[in-house]
């Protein structure tokens, strides 16, 4: 069975929105259509669900369109019907919004039908709107600078939990029921230390130090503790394990990113799944991170910061794109081949082009 605990169930605004006995009803209806989308959504007949980077976006935007039908309805029901999402598409094409987020609704409304017509019995739908996204402005595949800063306050608040001595009773009751299903283990084990465990440093310290290095996932596979060197702030990667090279590198990182890494140094120890091991990542389940594990967390990380995926080819390279870019645009093309550890200066070439915005600001001074 698909795990849906890193799904918006019950968001805040329904929360607020419900007495008890609704939210169980309603919370209930989402589960079912949730697990349901991730295990036959895409092809029934087949048993071929939507990826959870697909689910999890579209599941918010279902969760508004529940809301927009309630306040239409004038209070709750869980029984939303195809005239309502006619109303609601009507309601998106008056309505400010870009084209590519009234797609995106679209699509998730469609979403949400084609469950209560497989599941529900309910009519097929088909939208009499259908909103189209604008392609020539969609984001490229890179995070944009200020998508950088918010992805990196995305990573110290990744996972996070409550302090533990702050949480009365009956709060600590709920979030050892959390960290229980997260850790895999009974709740009646949960311990402090897990509360720490879960506030720790291995996300901040791999996601900043990927911003500043630009390291390719195979690098972050190979990332040995000896690669740090906190004090100097510099990666030090030997040849042997930086991917696509035959020399030694020295990546630089900020000095924050030096401090993260060497309290996730000192945390790291405590962890039984390091004994015998130099690598500086490994999953929770003790095994190296891989392209796609890595692009899970990204996704995470930018549905906390709030930024819109769903029109674009994001992976962990899209951190590394965008340490190529803005690092040619700082410095130079030397600096960001050195930085990226690239042996050709011509595989650099790629990011020696301005950024859009860079090119659009220039055609306002240029009046």
């Amino acid at each position: 069975m698909p795990d849906i605990s890193d799904l918006p169930i019950v968001t805040e605004p329904a929360d607020d929105y419900l007495n008890p006995r609704q939210r169980l009803d309603y919370e209930n209806e989402r589960k079912t259509c949730l697990k349901w989308l991730l295990t036959f959504g895409k092809n029934p007949a087949k048993g071929e669900g939507y990826a959870f980077g697909t689910v999890r976006p579209r599941s918010y935007r279902m969760d508004k369109f529940y809301r927009w039908v309630w306040d239409q309805e004038d209070g709750y029901t869980a029984n939303v019907r195809p005239e309502h999402g006619e109303k609601w598409l009507r309601h998106l094409a008056q309505a400010d919004y870009s084209s590519t987020h009234k797609s995106n609704c679209q699509k998730a409304a469609q979403m949400l039908f084609k469950w209560r017509h497989h599941e529900g019995g309910t009519a097929e739908w088909d939208p009499s709107i259908k909103f189209s996204e604008n392609s020539s402005s969609q984001p490229s595949d890179y995070l944009t600078q200020r998508e950088r800063e918010l992805v990196r306050d995305a990573a110290l608040e990744y996972g996070s939990v409550p302090s533990y001595a702050n949480q009365t009773p009956s709060e600590r009751d709920r979030w050892k029921a959390h960290l229980a299903q997260r850790f895999e283990k009974p709740k009646s084990e949960v311990t402090v230390e897990d509360w720490e465990r879960a506030n720790g440093w291995k996300i901040p310290s791999l996601v900043w130090t990927s911003l500043d290095a630009g390291l390719r996932p195979v690098e972050v596979s190979r990332a040995s503790t000896s690669w740090v060197d906190s004090e100097n702030s510099v990666l030090r990667i030997p040849k042997e394990e930086s991917a696509k090279s035959k020399d030694n590198w020295i990546a630089g990182i900020t000095d924050q990113t030096a401090v993260f890494l060497q309290r996730w140094l000192q945390e790291r120890e405590t962890y039984t799944q390091y004994e015998g091991t130099d690598a500086l990542w490994l999953t929770r389940e003790g095994n190296p991170y891989a392209s796609q594990s890595l692009k899970y967390i990204l996704l995470q990380l930018c549905d906390l910061a709030e930024i819109e995926t769903d029109t674009r080819q994001m992976s962990w390279y899209s951190i590394r794109h965008s340490v190529g870019t803005y690092m040619t645009r700082e410095e130079d093309l030397a600096a960001a081949q050195t930085q990226l550890r690239h042996k050709s200066p011509e595989t650099t070439m790629k990011y020696d082009q301005a950024p859009v915005e860079d090119r659009r600001d220039a055609l306002d001074r240029m009046g």
